[in-house]
């Protein structure tokens, strides 16, 4: 077994960072693990290239990563290539907590971090025992599944090799993510990190980071991939000061708390180190939903944040969940006034999705408010649960409200005014993804108004008519009406 082919599929709708193509670093950790034992490896990103199927038929073994929404597309491409005669195995956050679904269309699932289990899992295909002793694998036998005890995570994450980025064989973007640790201590509770990489936190060295930046091209925008990159205070402001006594200073960007800004010397780190953009999890303008995600943090301190950051010259794209339980239309109206007033750059309202791993899946599982399990639309744009103080309908209408309100032509040209040229060209780009989104989901709306009258077994029936069915159904009414189309055609150009 010498040629390994990992796929990471393609995202199923738009996103604001559609236009970014940043791979998950896993597949390119794992490629390079397995190119340092012998094999060798390509990668396929879908959301930055076509997959070469020639190419993925001839490998002895592929591995395709995935997480919720993009389970359907890694399920397709799985059963085909099965069908091929050609092994795979599986992982990523989805199929880590949902091994048993996903053993209906691939032979393996290694469930959790796999840089522990990968190349011990390959060496048992070769030679055809041991599969029973590799942490964290699932596999199927007869009608049974086996699901091996999980392995430890990656304690030590300097001794993992870089992420190989020339194995995607496709042009490089403008943006170049890194990862300098592994965990999250706060379990909010729509979240499934702490369930994938633990509560506590993992670091690479500071010295092992910067060798990795590096390697960087300087032109490249930095992302450090962190679910916060600024969680340990001390070890941070060591990494960016080694950052700028060093002269390694690109432009960078990072998720982080809102609370940070308390620290003026991070601040002050953050500025000198060229932090151009932070990502921050603000999740919601109404305090009772802030307590119910387990933030630990209140409005009044979020706006004092976002004042801070625009105080150092640092862009702040807020990142909002809406849908708790504590929410109303009311609330999710107040969130795009909050957003305009405190001038934040860039937004993502998304929708509560309750991923499966994590506690809110759980409680909508236990309530029966789950209301499809289309693993595609659970990409935070679309309703999937039944909301507590509003419809689903009003939910995913005013979800759209609130995007349109903050990237509307009037917001763009108060940028432009102002000579905000990156605002304006960021606005610009999400006004337009915006506006595809919808015609692209325009049959979306007709399925939620449904909701309002039909039974809860009739609901369900409708969430689960593919998009393909719809089309075909609306080929079908043309087809059917095609002289009644040609009668109003010839009317209208009479008129």
């Amino acid at each position: 077994m010498k040629n390994i082919v990992l796929i990471e599929p393609r995202s199923p709708d738009y996103h604001i960072f559609s236009r970014y193509k940043l791979p998950r670093l896993g597949t390119l950790i794992l490629g390079a693990l397995l190119e340092r034992h012998g094999y060798f490896v390509k990668v396929y990103v879908e959301d930055m290239g076509d997959i070469d199927f020639k190419a993925v038929f001839q490998a002895d073994l592929v591995g395709i990563s995935t997480i919720t929404s993009t389970a359907p597309r890694c399920y397709a491409l799985a059963a085909q290539i099965k069908n091929h005669g050609i092994p795979v195995v599986l992982g990523g956050p989805h199929v880590t907590f949902t091994p048993e679904e996903a053993l209906q269309y691939a032979d393996y699932v290694i469930r959790g971090e796999a840089e522990n289990s990968i190349v011990q899992f390959v060496r048992a295909i070769e030679s055809g025992h041991g599969l029973g002793e590799v942490p964290g694998l699932s596999f199927r036998v007869g009608d049974h599944c086996y699901h091996n005890e999980m392995g430890k995570p990656a304690m030590d994450l300097d001794s993992l090799p870089f992420p190989d980025f020339s194995l995607i064989r496709e042009p490089q973007g403008s943006v170049r993510p890194i990862m300098t640790s592994r965990g999250c201590p706060y379990d909010c509770s729509f979240c499934t990190v702490t369930k994938m990489f633990g509560r506590k936190y993992r670091y690479r060295s500071k010295e092992n980071v910067i060798r990795e930046m590096r390697t960087v091209d300087p032109k490249q925008v930095l992302f450090f991939y962190d679910d916060h990159f600024a969680a340990n205070k001390n070890r941070t402001k060591e990494l960016l000061e080694m950052m700028i006594s060093e002269d390694i200073t690109p432009r960078w960007t990072a998720q982080v708390r809102a609370d940070i800004t308390r620290d003026e010397e991070m601040m002050e780190l953050f500025k000198r180190s060229n932090c151009l953009y932070v990502y921050v999890g603000i999740e919601s303008v109404n305090q009772e939903s802030l307590d119910a995600y387990n933030k630990k943090i209140t409005v009044e301190q979020i706006e004092e944040s976002i004042a801070k950051f625009h105080e150092y010259d640092i862009r702040v794209h807020g990142m909002f969940v809406l849908g708790c339980d504590e929410d109303t239309v009311q609330t999710v109206r107040d969130t795009a006034k909050f957003a305009k007033k405190n001038r934040i750059d860039t937004v993502q309202f998304m929708i509560l999705t309750p991923l499966p791993g994590s506690d809110q899946y759980d409680t909508f599982e236990r309530e029966n408010r789950l209301l499809t399990r289309d693993w595609g639309l659970y990409d935070a744009h679309h309703v999937v649960f039944e909301p507590k103080n509003m419809t689903p309908l009003e939910l995913q209408v005013e979800n759209f409200k609130a995007l349109r309100s903050f990237y509307s032509i009037p917001q763009i040209l108060k940028g432009l005014s102002k000579l905000d040229l990156l605002g304006v060209f960021l606005k610009s780009y999400a006004h337009r993804l915006e506006s595809n989104w919808t015609s692209r989901n325009r049959y979306y709306y007709d399925v939620v108004k449904q909701m309002k009258t039909e039974t809860a077994d009739r609901m369900n029936l409708t969430w689960e008519r593919t998009k393909e069915d719809i089309a075909r159904r609306v080929d079908e009414f043309k087809a059917r009406n095609a002289s009644v189309f040609r009668a109003l055609e010839e009317r209208i150009g009479k008129s």
